[in-house]
């Protein structure tokens, strides 16, 4: 007789200790490598410089540095937002179990608005920045939300390889979504197409990989979480403020996880910047048409992949704070190289320098904010993550666009801010105590009495 006949499987185990299975954690990955394709395609290369060159191009009497503007305003605008509502819904998806509902509802609003830019055209400004900054709102809800899983699907010691593998097929969904419309704008371009005619199809295929690919997050992940009971005279959205409030007055004892927050919210600020408008500083100032961009984009893909993965394995070996140190340092050369860029070889030099450092420090920076998270509020503060996230997406962006603007279309002196920001998050991270951060995190499993909640609120 087999004796291991009547014993669990691995998965049948991790559901009895519950942790989450094989299946069930790569479900939670392949929602990185879903919505990857979103800021791919929209926001770093595809119709960011569609956008700039063409909705809002010179044809249509738009100065180079206020079509530049005009898209950081957009992305500024869905980041604002989000950084209000961000942490909001983290503690209402807490207290009431409910993060895979909202992620669901945040995923639909993605994917159809996304689909609705197939629709903008040349000269249609206004139409463009109202479905990019509700693209962009709903994405990065999402993207909260998600991360918001992590804390209850693996063990604190294996969070940075997790986060790490979800970023890294992150990339390779990215790759897949431009590898489409890499081969389908090559077609088109051989059938006499122009910019107006293809680019909106790859926006459509955008849609439709992220709506296919998400699908096995919804039928496998599960919702963890227990509603948490409340005094039903406080409404749902008194009790959210209740908590937020509650997790800004408790800063002193997550001392570690507020000043890697502002030391996130700066360095963060640079990646900001290089996500959604190093396509157009590549078109802009080296040159690139859209079938190079693509290339360039496919190919730091694969090198931030890369980059994940090795930094989520060597974060859980030698900590996440000195694996994010490395990164940064990373960041630092790979914007130099851009700078110093005089034609496409060395830009592309340069793109693969920022795919390793961006594969990096995404990785790193959610698995650290995760450690520093105490469990049962993981959305709350994942929502503060997010929130962070935004400011900085707000701040970097628009930094680089309101110098373009003022400087005339210099992309160059634009980019210096970016380098800015790196140097100053590499000294900002010296302050950060990865071991005391972790320890105030498990210290720290109260949840909060309806009496508190009702002095909170009066």
């Amino acid at each position: 007789m087999n004796n291991n006949q009547n014993k669990p499987s691995a998965d049948e185990n991790s559901h009895l200790m519950g942790r989450a299975g094989r299946r069930e954690l790569w479900s939670w990955a392949l929602y990185d490598f879903a919505n990857s394709g979103y800021t791919t395609v929209v926001q770093t290369t595809i119709f960011s410089a569609y956008f700039v060159g063409v909705v809002a191009g010179a044809a249509q009497g738009v100065t180079p540095g206020l079509s530049t503007l005009l898209w950081s305003l957009a992305i500024g605008i869905a980041n604002f937002i989000v950084m209000i509502s961000g942490p909001l819904l983290g503690a209402i998806a807490d207290h009431r179990a409910c993060k895979k509902i909202f992620l669901l509802i945040s995923s639909v609003g993605c994917i159809a608005s996304t689909a609705l830019l197939a629709l903008v055209g040349p000269g249609d400004i206004w139409l463009g920045m109202v479905l990019v900054t509700l693209s962009a709102i709903m994405f990065a809800s999402g993207e909260n939300l998600i991360a918001a899983f992590l804390p209850e699907i693996v063990p604190e010691e294996n969070m940075g390889r997790m986060s790490g593998y979800g970023w890294s097929l992150g990339y390779f969904g990215g790759l897949l979504t431009l590898g489409i419309c890499l081969a389908y704008i090559t077609w088109a371009k051989q059938q006499g197409m122009i910019e107006s005619q293809f680019v909106p199809v790859t926006l459509l295929i955008t849609a439709t990989i992220f709506a296919l690919t998400a699908t096995p997050t919804f039928l496998w992940l599960r919702e963890r979480a227990i509603p948490v009971a409340w005094d039903k005279s406080v409404s749902s959205l008194q009790l959210s403020y209740a908590r937020l409030a509650h997790t800004f007055k408790e800063a002193a004892r997550f001392r570690d996880l507020v000043w890697f927050l502002i030391t996130l919210g700066v360095y963060q600020s640079g990646v900001s910047t290089v996500v959604v408008l190093a396509a157009i500083y590549a078109q802009e100032v080296i040159g690139f048409d859209t079938q190079s961009l693509i290339l360039l984009i496919m190919v730091v893909n694969v090198t931030a992949a890369v980059g994940a993965i090795i930094c989520g394995h060597l974060q859980d070996r030698i900590g996440s704070v000195p694996t994010l140190a490395i990164s940064l340092i990373i960041w630092i050369v790979a914007v130099l190289a851009a700078l110093l860029s005089r034609q496409p070889a060395h830009m592309w030099i340069a793109g693969n320098i920022i795919g390793v450092a961006m594969g990096a420090s995404q990785a790193v920076g959610r698995a650290l904010v995760s450690k520093f998270s105490p469990t049962e509020r993981a959305g709350e503060f994942l929502g503060l993550w997010g929130l962070v996230n935004r400011l900085s997406a707000i701040l970097g962006p628009l930094s680089y666009g309101l110098i373009n603007y003022w400087s005339d279309g210099d992309h160059r002196m634009s980019l210096l801010s970016t380098l800015s920001f790196f140097i100053v998050g590499l000294v900002l991270l010296s302050k950060v105590n990865e071991n005391r951060g972790k320890a105030a995190a498990i210290s720290s499993s109260e949840i909060m009495p309806d009496d508190f909640l009702k002095d909170s609120i009066k």
